[in-house]
């Protein structure tokens, strides 16, 4: 059984050489990546209780899962944490690695997904962002993250609600009227409500423990975290 869904990865492979064009296909990622960063910072020092001031994730171990081209790995790197990255697509992890390797950073990037995924240690903290719409069987894809997870560790899953906001806003308004993605980007079909995302952690022992809305403000041109759950959210488990 496999949690990759080869037509997304074909998908996003013939973009890959964009991940790190500010106004390239990936401008979303680019645009909301400073709100993702601040939140997962923010939220791991606080439950690691960690102290560090320079480096404010160092001794903590990352695994980000459909890494792409780094946009996450890379700062997560840059805050001292241990950060392996991992992408079913081979071109992005090569852009991944030349990128990271020109900035003179140690990130740990190999071509896996979480059922093939081989380790020794557990990992602190998993980063599931932008990327449970994707796969083939979100069941399975979740099942394999929580195996890789130490006991109190927290996972992040940020993802798009299965509403009819979320096909307006997210599917017709950012793919066929404002071009922000490319279309068919997105099915909404393979958008998840938070409580069904709730209920499929909870079978492998991961606990709900914060939920939080995405927001994009047009006149202001920025994301922030709101209590809208309609459209983008951002979910903080913790494993039992």
């Amino acid at each position: 059984m496999t949690s990759v869904n080869k037509k997304e990865i074909d998908k996003f492979s013939k973009m890959a050489d964009e991940w790190w064009d500010p106004e390239g296909k990936f401008k979303p990622l680019h645009k909301f990546n400073p709100t993702r960063i601040k939140y997962i910072k923010e939220n791991i020092i606080n439950n690691f209780k960690l102290k560090n001031k320079s480096k404010p994730l160092s001794g903590i171990k990352i695994l980000d899962i459909g890494c792409g081209g780094g946009l996450l790995s890379e700062p997560m790197s840059r805050m001292g944490a241990n950060v392996t990255g991992i992408d079913a697509s081979d071109k992005n992890i090569k852009i991944a690695k030349l990128h990271s390797k020109k900035n003179k950073l140690k990130i740990n990037y190999l071509c896996s997904s979480p059922e093939k995924l081989k380790i020794e240690k557990k990992f602190d903290v998993i980063l599931n962002m932008e990327i449970v719409e994707h796969v083939e069987d979100i069941d399975f894809f979740l099942k394999s993250c929580s195996k890789l997870l130490k006991k109190n560790g927290l996972m992040f899953v940020a993802t798009i609600n299965k509403t009819l906001k979320s096909y307006v806003f997210a599917i017709v308004g950012a793919e066929y009227v404002l071009r922000w993605l490319p279309i068919g980007t997105h099915e909404w079909e393979k958008f998840v409500k938070p409580e069904d995302l709730k209920k499929i952690l909870m079978k492998y022992d991961l606990s709900l423990n914060k939920l939080e809305g995405m927001n994009f403000n047009i006149i202001k041109d920025e994301w922030s975290i709101s209590r809208d759950l309609s459209v983008n959210y951002i979910a903080k488990f913790i494993k039992n």
